[in-house]
């Protein structure tokens, strides 16, 4: 058995290049992909903590966060080409021009 630390390692490492992916990049499909990145760090935490107290609940967390991320991706990429059919570009920094 794979000891609770090292997961928790791995998902601080998934986490951390997601922030990274968030904080240094302008493209908004590799924002979302950085979003998503987060997320399922989040749920490596919740499964590998429900596998080692032996409890469900982290797993039912995991499903829903899993939908959550489902929705953000659908919400996400809809708003992405959106951006595009109107910019030309899936800058994030070029809807700002939409401003009053």
């Amino acid at each position: 058995m794979v000891p609770l630390q090292y997961y928790l390692l791995f998902s601080a490492a998934m986490f951390c290049i997601g922030v990274f992916g968030v904080l240094a990049r302008r493209n908004a499909l590799v924002y979302l992909m950085s979003v998503e990145l987060m997320l399922n760090a989040a749920n490596v935490v919740f499964v590998a903590s429900s596998a080692h107290y032996g409890t469900i609940s982290g797993q039912v967390f995991s499903l829903f966060t899993m939908a959550l991320a489902a929705a953000e991706v659908a919400v996400g990429v809809g708003i992405v080409l959106v951006a595009y059919r109107n910019f030309k570009d899936i800058d994030i920094t070029n809807p700002t021009s939409m401003r009053w």
